[in-house]
């Protein structure tokens, strides 16, 4: 590959992470203006009506971890595409990776302590890290390793998930002994949230920015690392798939069958997901079916559905590469950092105290309303900074720490 096809901006890689951030907003939002748990059921953080159900369901089968997995397979391509700039450029691939990591980790510590405890920049980093070793095998390799990886995680976790509905079945049966209701209760007491506690976290997030911060510092502090055990789990194998991809040609265009794929992978994991959701409602959105359905059934559908979108979006993208939509959503993935803490900044000031303190007070309806407004936003101003400077804000930022040097952002014409 020469200088100038390595320097080339690829729309296909632009445009899809700009999907993909927009995406994740959509997820995020609830975790922003809801309580924690509010993930596992629609009448958590508000009252269950209809709406809230509808919204709920919308959410997780067709967003919930699907644009988070494609953002991490788009992760491991541009650590690849950034190896072979280094490398044509001169520079040391692993110096210029483990400085744009290390300076990742820093911004994705700050995201967590001084905005919003949801970051997945510091996973990212820690996980772009170890990616790095696997630079060098071929992308057929890097893809079946990845799945392999992913299948066995999905596997190990629904097997862990399984001792949970268990217990819950010894417990319902008339016969159950004394110890297994003992366990069962106390595995209902470890996953339950009381409405004291509900009241606690809503007054939290309602409360001051020094309160807030003060709580990340001393109860939440460790939550950054106790999240890296999702590193080997998904994010890992997602980010080597996403390098397979990449040496592939399949996330830069030069792919083939992209409607057969994605139609077949995207029907699957719809379908899967559809009975996932209307078995939760069936059962109540039971604590224990959810847990099992969001942290484990999910697993193996979402990554389905993050191929198949991504071979929908690839397809939708090469088309209509010209159109000024799809112009403006890869101006939005080429800002994808600042757009992704930027999300952070309106969110956390709508939702916490030391902002409109809207946090626990509007219906995830209102939430989808305020994501779409976001989005907007994210086209409207992306495009026009990008054609007079060379890099978003943030972008730029980052990029002059890892080089160590203040990198031109102006455009001269």
């Amino acid at each position: 590959m020469n200088a100038t096809t390595s320097h080339t901006r690829h729309i296909t890689l632009d445009a899809l992470r700009g999907f993909a951030v927009m995406g994740i907003l959509w997820v995020n939002v609830v975790a922003f203006g809801f309580p924690e748990m509010a993930f596992l059921s629609p009448a958590i953080g508000t009252s269950g009506s209809a709406s809230d159900v509808a919204a709920w369901i919308i959410s997780f089968i067709f967003f919930d971890g699907k644009m988070r997995a494609i953002f991490s397979l788009l992760f491991g391509a541009s650590m690849m595409l950034i190896i072979e700039r280094a490398e044509i450029t001169g520079l040391s691939p692993a110096r210029v990776h483990n400085w744009r990591m290390f300076w990742l980790a820093i911004f994705g510590l700050c995201h967590f302590y001084f905005l919003w405890w949801g970051d997945i920049l510091f996973l990212y980093a820690v996980s772009g890290g170890v990616i790095f070793l696997f630079r060098d095998w071929s992308g057929e390799i890097l893809i079946k390793r990845g799945i392999l990886a992913y299948v066995i995680a999905s596997a190990l976790l629904i097997i862990g998930m399984a001792d949970m509905l268990s217990l819950q079945n010894e417990a319902m049966h008339p016969g159950a002994s004394r110890d297994v209701l003992d366990r069962f209760t106390a595995m209902i007491d470890d996953l339950a949230i009381s409405r004291q506690e509900l009241a606690d976290e809503t007054a939290l997030y309602r409360g001051s920015f020094i309160g807030i911060l003060m709580e990340k510092l001393t109860s939440q502090r460790l939550i950054p690392f106790e999240n890296l055990l999702l590193a080997p789990f998904e994010t890992i194998p997602l980010m080597m798939i996403g390098m397979g991809l990449y040496k592939t040609g399949f996330l830069t265009g030069h792919g083939e069958s992209y409607i057969r794929i994605g139609i077949w992978t995207t029907a699957i994991g719809v379908l899967s997901y559809v009975a996932m959701a209307w078995l939760a409602v069936v059962k109540g959105f039971d604590i224990i079916l959810m847990m099992n359905i969001t942290q484990a059934w999910s697993t193996l559908p979402r990554l389905l559905l993050a191929l198949g979108y991504t071979a929908l979006l690839l397809h939708l993208i090469q088309r209509f590469s010209a159109h000024p939509l799809i112009q403006r959503v890869a101006a939005a993935g080429r800002a994808a950092f600042s757009n992704y803490l930027g999300s952070s900044i309106i969110m956390t000031f709508l939702f916490y105290g030391w902002g409109l303190g809207l946090f626990g007070t509007i219906g995830r309806i209102w939430m989808i309303i305020l994501v779409l407004i976001t989005w907007a936003i994210m086209l409207l101003w992306s495009k026009p900074w990008l054609i007079r400077f060379r890099y978003g804000p943030l972008e730029w930022l980052w990029r002059s720490l890892a080089r160590g040097e203040r990198q031109k952002m102006i455009i001269y014409k």
